[in-house]
């Protein structure tokens, strides 16, 4: 159903239930450990290692990977659970029953 018809009720609420929900990003954020670039780092010579956060996605099939620096990292969390809020919302907006 395109935009224009919907009943004027259902699409105002679900224009204010969108609104709510900015920043919002796709994909999943997650903590890998790894090497850094540096010789002779003694938290990879111990194999410590470094945390850094990453959002994961996926395109055309391919999953792809975007380090995300420490001070992006819980905005962008917040924006990933909008995501997934969105996508319910979607889900959600297609069984409501079509009133004005």
């Amino acid at each position: 159903m395109a935009p224009q018809d919907m009943p004027e009720g259902v699409r105002r609420w679900f224009l204010a239930e969108v609104a709510k929900l900015w920043p919002v990003a796709g994909g999943s954020l997650s903590l890998r450990k790894g090497p850094c670039i540096r010789d002779r780092c003694s938290a990879c010579e111990s194999e410590e290692g470094h945390v850094s956060d990453v959002l994961y996605t996926r395109s055309q099939g391919q999953r792809d990977s975007l380090y995300v620096p420490d001070a992006l990292a819980r905005e962008l969390a917040k924006a990933v659970a909008n995501g997934r809020r969105l996508q319910a919302l979607l889900g959600r907006g297609g069984t409501l029953p079509m009133r004005s």
